[in-house]
């Protein structure tokens, strides 16, 4: 079948058929959390699933996008095929582009399309007569390239092989992810007595992703005055045709051309020009207004505009590599400040603003609180407890330790009982923090030692030196530097790559050295973290 997130296909019996996948799972029944069970290739797995139990008995095979497999909005459709099918055997053909999938052995992974999603063979069978049991579960991988020289790859195995030669592990999924590729559970119970990140934030509501503009290129700007200027300059057009003639512009109904017009004609719009969290390290400007910016997320967003405030940026599923998508912010954040290839950011703030000019209060789960208090037997501040998770979500060796869990939804936050551990760890997310809010200068800053255009036409790295063009550089940036993560970007790369082309103004200069010397120092205070919890016990931290 099809695959389109944007789908076509969207008649009332279909779409009722999908309600059965969202049952359960209250989340799921607000559009932009569901949005993925809208894809086709969803749909024509419901139709299948219908017909089968229609008819009582029958085999149902599909390639698919392997996404549903372990993305959480598919949960409530992976327990719906369980209930309904006696066996469900998964080849996931794995060659996701987007998520830059590599073979276990470090090995190049084709996909066996020329497309970029990954995908997988799915092949249900429900027998008549059998027991309501939940169905057996089995899965397999198959990496590597499409196709070699002596006729193996991807496509030689796979006309090699059937069913029965293919080497299957059976899964046990559980509730609540019920996920349908392996996962080594040894420390589930551990991992899942801490606090999901969504529960600590909770009175501010279910989790809400950073803004998405629809059209960055007219919504995102680098000055408070480019932004004055593009509004004007759309409020100038006389058509439609001539605005999109400027600026790739949103092509979604929640986007009108004419309505845009006529309400940003007041000029109220210049009040709301707000500095926005646009990737780690990267502010820049956008009118927080729904004719620019147009998915703008106000509930979440809203506090974090109010007053002063501090927000935990992180992400609900990780694609690859290890668990490193935790950011500070102090500003409103776009969809994709730390990249994820499964979703985007979301922001918690640490503090809500229930009225317009009221006082904040914290917006941390009583309970959480209670929990925390209750085994230190300590008071503190809000802050001390943000920048005791910020801690914990850096240190090392909670990223591997926990490596599995945090590929499939909002990290959890195990409490510990022991104070000085809180006390060290707080000390410490404090100046992690505060180094990637810039708040705070790192230990030595790369020096701009050479005069010249400061025009970035290649960005490079070498020689401990970032390059900007083939005279000048900041020296003293380090290989680890230059490469260190953050999500799925590399911010010192990223940073001077996305302005190429841009002269380097003396804030920029001085931004980047700074961006640099907070980069620097963030692996250091990383490795203190995890000192700091051997020295008090080692993990787990309860």
């Amino acid at each position: 079948p099809p695959y389109s997130g944007h789908s076509a296909n969207k008649g009332k019996w279909i779409a009722g058929l999908l309600e059965s996948y969202k049952r359960g799972f209250p989340e799921l029944k607000k559009p932009a959390q569901a949005k993925w069970l809208s894809d086709d290739y969803v749909k024509f797995i419901r139709f299948a699933q219908w017909r089968i139990e229609r008819t009582g008995e029958g085999v149902l095979g599909f390639v698919t996008n392997h996404a549903w497999l372990d993305n959480p909005t598919f949960r409530g459709m992976r327990r719906s095929l369980m209930q309904t099918f006696d066996e469900i055997r998964l080849l996931d053909l794995h060659g996701n582009a987007k998520k830059k999938e590599r073979a276990p052995d470090g090995g190049k992974d084709e996909n066996v399309f020329d497309i970029q999603q990954g995908v997988a063979i799915g092949l249900f069978v429900k027998r008549r007569g059998a027991g309501r049991d939940p169905a057996r579960v089995f899965h397999a991988d198959l990496w590597g390239a499409r196709e070699d020289k002596a006729g193996g790859g991807k496509y030689g195995w796979l006309a090699a092989n059937d069913v029965e030669t293919t080497e299957w592990t059976e899964l046990a999924p559980k509730p609540p992810l019920y996920l349908f590729v392996p996962r080594d559970d040894t420390l589930s119970e551990e991992y899942e007595a801490g606090w999901p990140i969504p529960r600590i934030f909770s009175p501010s509501g279910d989790p809400a992703p950073g803004i998405v503009t629809t059209h960055d290129q007219f919504a995102i700007s680098w000055t408070r005055e480019e932004a004055e200027a593009k509004v004007e300059r759309l409020l100038a057009t006389g058509s439609e045709a001539e605005a999109r003639g400027l600026w790739r512009l949103c092509s979604q109904n929640q986007w009108q051309y004419h309505r845009a017009k006529r309400e940003l004609a007041d000029g109220a719009w210049r009040d709301r020009i707000e500095p926005v969290l646009y990737r780690p390290f990267d502010m820049r400007v956008t009118v927080f207004d729904r004719n620019v910016a147009v998915h703008r997320r106000e509930r979440v967003m809203r506090d974090m505009l109010a007053g002063e405030n501090l927000g935990l940026i992180t992400v609900r599923q990780v694609a690859e590599g290890v668990f490193s998508h935790a950011y500070a912010t102090s500003s409103i954040a776009d969809f994709r400040a730390t990249l994820s290839n499964k979703g985007g950011a979301y922001l918690f703030p640490l503090y809500v603003y229930p009225s317009a000019g009221g006082a904040r209060e914290p917006n941390l789960n009583p309970g959480f609180m209670d929990d925390l208090r209750g085994k230190l037997d300590l008071d503190f501040a809000p802050e001390d407890v943000f920048h005791y998770l910020y801690a914990v979500l850096h240190s090392p060796q909670y990223r591997r330790r926990y490596a599995d869990f945090l590929k499939s939804d909002f990290p959890r936050i195990p409490t510990t009982r022991n104070r000085d551990l809180f006390a060290d760890l707080a000390r410490l997310g404090n100046r992690l923090a505060a180094l990637h809010l810039m708040e705070t200068e790192g230990e030595d800053p790369p020096a701009f030692p050479v005069a010249g255009s400061n025009r970035i036409t290649r960005a490079r790295h070498a020689g401990d030196r970032a390059w900007i063009n083939d005279d000048q550089y900041f020296d003293g940036v380090a290989r680890t530097t230059w490469e260190f993560a953050v999500g799925g970007y590399r911010p010192a790369e990223k940073w001077l790559k996305d302005r190429k082309g841009r002269t380097l103004a003396l804030n920029d200069v001085e931004h980047y050295r700074s961006l640099c010397a907070a980069l620097a120092e963030t692996p250091r205070l990383m490795h203190r973290i995890d000192r700091a919890i051997d020295a008090r016990g080692g993990w787990p931290l309860a």
